[in-house]
């Protein structure tokens, strides 16, 4: 007989191959080569720039920076989403924010699991001041 304390660490193996394994399986029942070859690389975020999860962890990160440094950054808008399978997901999201009346843009890197309802902000810092005018502040779209 197996006994309780063993079946636990087994379970949290299982949910954590699944949650791996499974998007890398294709439509046919095969492994999808070009999946494979991204496991553990940063990619585009499968969540759109401004979708409401990208959002939540993005204003996570910077009320989390708030606590830690006793900073008061404003958080204003999501500017790039990366992401990275790990044991979880590692969110890599560059945010504009506020500082002082002033835009400055800043790296975040956000690490969730969802299936334990886990998410820390793993790293945080300056990446300079935003533009004066940015595409998306003019409305155009790069491809």
């Amino acid at each position: 007989m197996i006994s309780p304390s063993f079946i636990s660490p087994l379970l949290t193996l299982a949910v954590v191959l699944a949650v791996t394994i499974t998007p890398l399986i294709s439509a046919s029942g095969g492994f999808c080569q070009e999946k494979m070859a991204t496991l553990g690389g940063v990619h585009d975020s499968q969540s759109s720039q401004n979708s409401a999860e990208i959002d939540s962890l993005a204003r996570f990160a910077v009320d989390e920076h708030n606590k830690k440094e006793n900073a008061i950054l404003e958080f204003a808008r999501v500017v790039k989403a990366k992401e990275q399978v790990v044991a979880g997901t590692m969110h890599h999201l560059t945010i504009e924010a506020i500082e002082a009346g002033k835009k400055k843009l800043y790296e975040a890197k956000v690490w969730v699991k969802p299936w334990l309802n886990f998410k820390e902000l793993h790293e945080f810092k300056d990446a300079g001041d935003v533009p004066v005018f940015t595409s998306s502040d003019l409305g155009v779209k790069r491809g």
